[in-house]
């Protein structure tokens, strides 16, 4: 049966979002340390915007070029619209089984220039050249660049149908806008899986004290990979043992590597679904850092490297299959990056960036949680169905272990 194709356009709005029922971590009393900005998302560091575009088409079987669909695009603008500065960036790989665009002339130079772009791995290069064009028709001069397109495994997706065109990412950049986040099962992270229950896109910040600076940290992340899920330090996995990956459809599926999924109608534990379980390892996570703190490229790096222990309280291992890419930026330094002149800097004192560390730890991790959340149960390609976290049995667990009253 085919439904008609859905487009979710810009799903980032200033009033309530009443395509986003499901509650966010903190909506649920999940107590989480830190200070959040206003919005709880990486555009509480002013001047971002972050817009998507959700396509959702088909149910049933495979068939590759036709569908289902569960796939989009993610944009994020690190300045304001028609603001071409570039920003200082650095760029880690706790895992390297991925692919982030433009991340050598980063190294190389320590300046981002242009949008970020999250979408679907088969979906890189269409993306990457959409983002070209949007940059020439919203007035950028250049002679060449590298658009920074990143990418996790839409499982849920016919991913080599190349669903994905160019209006697509022209649509998701056209649409980002300041304030809320739309999170879940959207844009980029529509058709992925993250710790065996549905993942997608999540966000949060963090806002320093006074005496800290007072800078803003914002994470994003298009979360799909594998792990013990820990909340708080709570083995959430083992105390939801009944909403594993599973399929509605009989054996054998469309594509080898899932021909070991359980079906959904399967009266087996958890523990006896070992095929299940390593199903669940799969995957990978964009994470993308923004701050206005006045950090250079090799302090941006640091961030990158705590945002792994940010994961690892969430019990990822960072698999071999695992893309765990993470990039950071800052929006301070205007005008660093002029070809003319001599640009004066500010820096963070060295000694003055542990609550910068600490502060991106815990907005990862509060990240991966609000995309869980907010991602409702999906059924993909194959019927493959992966479950929504719910929140209810989240809370229930949580005070089981006295982590909630």
């Amino acid at each position: 049966m085919r439904i008609p194709i859905v487009i979710l356009i810009g799903l980032v709005l200033a009033a309530p979002l009443a395509a986003q029922t499901r509650p966010r971590g903190r909506d649920l009393g999940i107590p989480f340390p830190g200070k959040t900005g206003p919005n709880n998302a990486i555009t509480d560091v002013a001047g971002i915007a972050v817009g998507h575009v959700t396509l959702i088409e088909g149910e049933g079987k495979l068939i590759p070029g036709k569908g289902p669909i569960r796939t989009g695009v993610t944009a994020i603008l690190p300045r304001p619209k028609g603001n071409w500065d570039p920003v200082f960036a650095a760029t880690f790989n706790l895992n390297g089984n991925g692919d982030m665009t433009g991340v050598n002339w980063i190294k190389e130079s320590g300046f981002m220039e242009g949008p970020i772009l999250l979408t679907g791995t088969h979906s890189v290069g269409t993306v990457r050249d959409a983002a070209i064009q949007w940059q020439l028709n919203n007035g950028r001069k250049f002679i060449f660049t590298y658009p920074i397109v990143a990418e996790t495994f839409d499982f849920l997706n016919d991913a080599n149908g190349e669903h994905v065109k160019p209006m697509h990412a022209l649509q998701a950049l056209d649409n980002a806008k300041p304030g809320r986040v739309q999170e879940g099962a959207v844009g980029g992270g529509t058709g992925m899986g993250c710790n065996g229950f549905k993942g997608g896109i999540g966000t949060s910040s963090r806002l320093l004290a006074a005496e800290q600076g007072g800078y803003t940290i914002g994470v994003l992340v298009q979360c799909n990979y594998g792990g013990d899920l820990r909340i708080l330090g709570v083995p959430i996995r083992q105390e939801i043992t009944d909403l594993r990956a599973c399929t509605t459809l009989p054996q054998p599926l469309t594509r080898e590597w899932t021909r070991g999924m359980p079906s959904c109608t399967s009266d087996r534990g958890a523990n006896d679904v070992p095929e299940a379980q390593q199903y669940e390892g799969r995957g990978s996570i964009i994470v993308i850092v923004a701050t206005d703190a006045p950090l250079l490229p090799h302090q941006l790096e640091r961030l990158t490297r705590r945002v792994g222990m940010g994961l690892g309280r969430l019990g990822s291992w960072a698999g071999n299959s695992s893309g765990d890419l993470f990039l950071a930026f800052s929006t301070a330094n205007p005008g660093a990056g002029s070809p003319e002149g001599t640009p004066s800097l500010k820096m963070l004192p060295n000694d003055q960036i542990d609550p910068l560390f600490r502060a991106t730890i815990d907005a990862t991790e509060e990240a991966v949680v609000n995309a869980m959340l907010a991602a409702d149960t999906m059924t993909g390609a194959d019927g493959i169905r992966l479950f929504g976290l719910p929140g209810d049995r989240v809370v229930a667990a949580l005070k089981k272990y006295n982590r909630m009253k």
